[in-house]
C-alpha cells in the first residue's frame, strides 16, 4: 500500500473510532480528517441521450470512417432506447 492510501485507512478508522464511541473532539482536526477520507462510492448521473453515441453521429456527419468499430456501440445504444 502507499503511503496515502495508509493514512487515508488510518484517518477512516480513527473517524469510525470516535463516531462509534460517541467522542467527537471538536475543531480543525476533526474536519481535516473528513476531508481526507475517499467516499468508496461512485456517482451515476443518467441521461437522456448518450454522449458517446451522440459524438459518434457528430463525426459521421464529418466524414466517413474506414472501419467500422463503433458499430456496434451504436446498434447497442439505440436498441436500448428502443426498449424504453
Amino acid at each position: 500500500m502507499n503511503e496515502k492510501q495508509e493514512r487515508d485507512q488510518e484517518l477512516q478508522r480513527r473517524l469510525s473510532e470516535l463516531l462509534t464511541e460517541g467522542e467527537l473532539e471538536a475543531g480543525e482536526v476533526q474536519e481535516e480528517g473528513r476531508r481526507r477520507i475517499s467516499h468508496p462510492y461512485e456517482i451515476v448521473i443518467q441521461t437522456k441521450h448518450d454522449p458517446i453515441a451522440e459524438e459518434i453521429r457528430a463525426y459521421r456527419r464529418l466524414g466517413k470512417e474506414l472501419d467500422d468499430r463503433y458499430d456496434k456501440y451504436l446498434e447497442q445504444v439505440e436498441k436500448q432506447n428502443r426498449e424504453k
